[in-house]
């Protein structure tokens, strides 16, 4: 490690690490003309595990969730976040409606650990070989429904053709941040307005009203979403439907739930086609035409655009689209 000096000086030294936290002994040689002089100086050196720690908290929103993803106890992360925080002399985190919302100096201090991340991740890829090749990690995340019932029956062919991918999958209602590395790509329905990496329209998925065809349903029961989704454009449809009387006892939060509803027999909903009408347990109630349709879009993190592992799963998500059809 090199300590800059006055002019006239020239310095170069090495540190000792701590057993723990951030702490560093270095040893200081600095030259002034004709005299070698040695000293001591502590120095403040951020421990990388620390800064994954914090990252794992802010994207996590809770300790709990980031003990989760670190595979640690809360009570863990709760005391090396604590230290962190003492360390730097200023709090990361503030406690808004029961979740962890970085601060000024957090954010700053987030920023900081997501270009080392990236910075390490360039490094470790490029001493490994995986920039050109297919393998290595890649993070995909979309809502549930679309996650458990079109990507995942549909991996095999991916992973058997590049046996070194890994593909982290992330079914999620909320959209995870790109530009924080929370994930390499994004299936999001309608164009993103802000955070959107480089972004395509992949699909236009048809909705339709399903029912089970097992149960006898009445016809004007409908499945639809509580208030917070109620901007959805299939919420809208029924909430419309609803002036006539048709809405029922049950409101959900996402498609996945609505479709376990239509199973169960509890009234009918508005599903994407790609999905219900190979469901052989569905029946399609309304007949012609798609009664709605939504966009969907693929995000990709810049960065990781033009790695191979990473364009391997554009490919297979297109390839995937493509077949299952777009109407």
């Amino acid at each position: 490690m090199l300590e800059a000096g006055g002019a006239g000086h020239r310095a170069t030294g090495f540190f000792l690490r701590q057993p723990l936290f951030t702490c560093c002994k270095i040893l200081i040689l600095e030259l002034k003309s004709d005299s070698l002089t040695c000293k001591f100086a502590e120095k403040t050196i951020m421990d990388w595990n620390a800064l994954q720690l914090m990252l794992a908290v802010a994207r996590a929103g809770t300790l709990s969730a980031a003990s989760r993803r670190l595979s640690i106890d809360q009570t863990t992360v709760s005391r090396r976040l604590k230290a962190l925080e003492a360390d730097l002399g200023t709090a990361l985190f503030s406690r808004i409606d029961g979740r962890l919302v970085p601060t000024e100096a957090g954010e700053r201090a987030i920023a900081a650990a997501e270009s080392m991340e990236s910075s390490a991740g360039k490094l470790q890829e490029s001493l490994s070989g995986s920039l050109q090749s297919c393998e290595g990690s890649v993070r995909l995340t979309a809502v549930p429904i679309l996650m458990n019932r079109l990507l995942i029956p549909n991996l095999k062919p991916l992973l058997e053709k590049h046996p070194k991918l890994r593909l982290e999958t992330i079914a999620e209602t909320g959209n995870l941040s790109l530009s924080r590395r929370e994930t390499d790509l994004a299936l999001r329905f309608a164009r993103p307005q802000k955070d959107a990496g480089l972004c395509r329209r992949l699909a236009d998925l048809s909705y339709a009203l399903y029912r089970t065809a097992a149960h006898q349903v009445t016809s004007d029961t409908l499945i639809t979403f509580e208030e917070t989704h109620a901007h959805l454009p299939q919420a809208r449809w029924m909430a419309r439907q609803a002036e006539r009387g048709g809405i029922g006892q049950l409101r959900v939060n996402d498609a996945e739930s609505a479709l376990a509803a239509v199973h169960a027999g509890l009234g009918q909903s508005l599903l994407p086609e790609i999905i219900a009408a190979k469901d052989r347990s569905l029946k399609r109630v309304t007949e012609g035409p798609a009664l709605l349709s939504r966009e969907v879009w693929l995000l990709v993190h810049p960065e990781v655009r033009q790695l191979p592992r990473v364009q391997a799963v554009i490919d297979w998500l297109e390839g995937l689209f493509s077949l299952n059809g777009n109407a």
